[in-house]
């Protein structure tokens, strides 16, 4: 696994951005002016023939679930986020559609855990606050809570409280969004209030949010048996 992801994105104003082109002939029925569009409905549509495939190799001793937590994390990394980028924030942005519209910090978690297969109520999830949004995503695993005096302290506390792959992190009252750990690296995506105001990839450490918040909340994701147990049996979430 490689930083940034692929996709065919390319840095411009350091927030990492994608270039995409269709690929699917068969969803014509998107607007032929939005390749963006078709490819990711192209790539949502996959999700289901892929929890298939993985449930029938548990079922037969094939795979592992770790490989499952491996597949799951780089489909949504590498596949259904990099849509987002560059995507405009607003407090009020609540669009389905990367790169249509505007999209707050909350939408932008639900809607592409959503997208990713996970059966939730993208609204409801979007307008909890941070420790709330962290229970429901932790199905009853342990929520980490971090509150130190300054940025370098509650990194390290966040590296020491993490393992590689995807997590969700909450910014005490005021923000959420996925915390990566990729080769030992931290990364915060996020849909970004600074300016330029997009949803981009960033390291940790030179957030501007990050280094705005003291406390936080984390909450595995891609090590989290039971999220990615419900998300195997298409189980309701919230």
């Amino acid at each position: 696994m490689t930083w940034p992801p692929t996709m065919g994105m390319v840095p411009e104003h350091g927030i990492v951005k994608e270039s995409v082109k269709a690929k699917d002939e068969a969803l014509t029925s998107f607007s032929k002016t939005d390749p963006n569009a078709r490819s990711y409905a192209a790539t949502k549509a996959d999700i289901g023939l892929l929890r298939t495939a993985l449930s029938e190799g548990l079922r037969t001793g094939d795979i592992s679930f770790d490989h499952i937590k491996a597949v799951f994390t780089d489909h949504l990394v590498d596949r259904i986020i990099p849509h987002w980028y560059g995507t405009p924030w607003s407090f009020e942005g609540h669009t389905a559609v990367p790169n249509q519209g505007k999209v707050a910090c909350g939408y932008f978690i639900s809607t592409t855990l959503r997208d990713m297969g996970i059966r939730l109520n993208r609204y409801k999830l979007a307008q909890k606050s941070p420790i709330d949004e962290a229970r429901v995503i932790s199905c009853g695993t342990t929520i980490h809570s971090v509150d130190k005096d300054n940025p370098e302290a509650a990194m390290e506390a966040i590296d020491g409280l993490t393992s590689e792959g995807l997590s969700f992190i909450g910014f005490d009252k005021g923000h959420v969004g996925y915390l990566l750990k990729r080769d030992g690296r931290l990364f915060l995506i996020h849909s970004n209030y600074f300016a330029p105001g997009l949803v981009c990839m960033e390291p940790l450490e030179t957030s501007r949010v990050f280094n705005s918040f003291t406390k936080f909340h984390i909450v595995a994701i891609s090590n989290n048996d039971r999220l990615l147990q419900r998300w195997l049996n298409s189980t309701i979430v919230l």
